[in-house]
Order: structure tokens, then C-alpha cells, then sequence
């Protein structure tokens, strides 16, 4: 059920907070809440302590301290900075925050770091895993029009602000499926890319624009969108939206599940994959791959092993 914004007290209790410039004397837990930089070049955190109370208290508390802004004004609360939160929900680990059709006003970059700053402040939180903003009810797009999805404080990087729009050259190894459709070939591409944007989320975008070299094939309909990717304790969450579940190519299922797999798990934090289609993990892919499974690399599935 969404929870409209409307505990006063508890957002009196933030303003209290920021206003003094100091950490409050409440024992109890403590929380680390980031805030955008005077200069919107990078975040901030501050570490606050919130009462013994029930766990949706403090989230509420939590949310208020990111919605005031402070006295000194020495820096920003995500929420005053142009736009407002007007409800959330949060479900099975994953929170939803809902705001006012102002935060398409942000900048590029302020919208990069107000994103990072909310998504690093909750998923600090025990029971908050994933993150996922919405515009008034819209799901959120990114300067590119690519739909954000669920976020975790991996996606964001913690540096002093100028890394934001840096770019790196990165080497990957990705699997495409042979001629016949049945096995998958390595290939290797060099990138130049966003240090914004998640590695994992870069090698599926370019596993969706296929190959470009002979004698390896597309495993992945071309018209697929990323909603998001996201690594938590070793497992990669792949969220992808229904143009997936439509193969024009003729590759078999295995290859194209292990094209995602094997590709994602080239990297040393990953070690299984899950996919979902728009967040749904109950569906039989191709009535063969059950979406609920956690796949790991499968080289029995390239070409010179058959």
C-alpha cells in the first residue's frame, strides 16, 4: 500500500536535525544519509542516529531528513531541490518513490546525483535492497530516454563529483551464438563508456546490439530495452521488458539465456544471473527456462565444445 508524506512530526524531527547542524543524542541505530554538494558536484553523507523504534518509523525519519533543507544551508536534501515526494511503497526488500512532475526539471547531472544520493541513503537501510523512482506514477527515464528501473547503491559511484560525466575505456568478452543457432562464440569489444553507468548494464546493451564482427549472430531481439541491471551479494539482476520474450532470431533458448550469463559473469563480482521480464520472474521462458533460476556460466554451451 503507497504512504502518502504526511507524518509531521516525523518530518519536524528532521528539520530539527538539519537545522542544528549536528547529530541528534538518540541512540538507538545510526544511518549514513547522503546530501548533494552546495556545488552539485558530488554527495555527501552525514551520519545520523535514529531512535529504537519500529523499522518504519525510522524509514520515515529517514525520508524526512532527505526532505528538509538544512539552516546552514551547507547542503542539499534531495527532496527540496525542485521537486517533492509525494508517496511511496515499499515491498519485499524494494521501495518505490514517487515525485512531482518537477524533477524533469534537474539537470542532467543534478538528476544523476539526487538519484544517487536517495539510492545510497535507503538501500543503507537493513531491509531495503533496491530502489525505483517514479514521476508521478511515469517510470523514470534517463537523459537518453532508457528507463532507470531498480537501482542499488552499486550503480552509483562515490568519488569527489568530477567522475560523474568521465569516461573509460573498458574490455569486454561477449558471448553472440554461432551459425546454426545451437552454441556460443567469445568475442571481445573495447568500450568507451559513462563511469556513471554499471558494467554489467553496458555488456547487456551491447549483447542487445549484437555483433559486429562475421561468423557470430545476434541472441537477443534487437527491440529489447533495459529496464535495469543491478549485483547484489554476487547475483546479477537482469530486468528486461517484454520485446525479449520475442526471438526473431533462430537461436536456440540456451544460447541466448548463457549469452547473458556467460557474458555478465566475465566479471569478478558476478557469479550467477537472474532475468526478469518488467520485474516478473515467474515466466517459462520460450515454455523451457524458468525465470525464478539463478544462472550460472554454462561453457558446455560453446561451439567448440560440441
Amino acid at each position: 500500500m503507497k504512504k502518502k508524506i504526511v507524518n509531521i512530526c516525523v518530518l519536524l524531527l528532521a528539520f530539527l536535525l538539519c537545522a542544528c547542524g549536528q547529530e541528534p543524542e538518540l541512540g538507538g541505530t545510526t544511518y549514513p544519509i547522503y546530501f548533494v554538494s552546495n556545488t552539485e558536484t558530488k554527495i555527501e553523507k552525514k551520519e545520523v542516529n535514529v531512535n529504537d523504534v519500529a523499522y518504519e518509523e525510522q524509514l520515515e525519519y529517514v525520508l524526512g531528513a532527505l526532505s528538509i533543507m538544512p539552516e546552514k544551508l551547507d547542503y542539499k536534501a534531495p527532496f527540496c531541490m525542485g521537486f517533492s515526494l509525494l508517496d511511496y511503497e515499499v515491498e519485499d526488500g524494494k521501495i518505490t518513490l514517487n515525485v512531482s512532475k518537477e524533477y524533469r526539471n534537474l539537470s542532467v547531472t543534478t538528476e544523476v546525483l539526487v538519484r544517487g544520493a536517495i539510492v545510497k541513503t535507503l538501500t543503507g537501510m537493513p531491509h531495503i535492497n533496491f530502489v525505483c523512482i517514479t514521476v508521478e506514477e511515469e517510470p523514470l527515464r534517463d537523459s537518453l530516454g532508457t528507463l532507470v528501473g531498480w537501482m542499488n547503491a552499486d550503480q552509483f559511484i562515490e568519488n569527489d563529483g568530477s567522475e560523474f560525466n568521465s569516461y573509460e575505456e573498458v574490455r569486454l568478452k561477449l558471448y553472440f551464438a554461432n551459425e546454426t543457432g545451437d552454441a556460443l562464440i567469445a568475442t571481445t569489444r573495447t568500450k568507451e563508456y559513462n563511469t556513471n553507468i554499471a558494467v554489467e548494464k553496458l555488456i547487456i546493451e551491447e549483447l542487445i546490439k549484437g555483433p559486429n564482427a562475421e561468423g557470430v549472430y545476434p541472441t537477443i531481439n534487437p527491440d529489447t530495452k533495459v529496464a535495469s541491471v543491478a549485483v547484489k551479494d554476487g547475483v546479477c539482476y537482469v530486468n528486461l521488458d517484454e520485446s525479449f520474450l520475442i526471438q526473431p532470431n533462430n537461436v536456440t533458448p540456451e544460447v541466448t539465456i548463457y549469452s547473458i550469463a556467460n557474458s555478465l559473469i566475465e566479471m569478478n563480482n558476478v557469479n550467477k544471473v537472474q532475468i526478469s521480464v518488467n520485474g516478473d520472474t515467474s515466466i517459462l521462458y520460450r515454455e523451457k527456462f524458468s525465470l525464478t533460476t539463478y544462472f550460472e556460466r554454462n561453457l558446455d554451451m560453446m561451439a567448440n565444445s560440441k
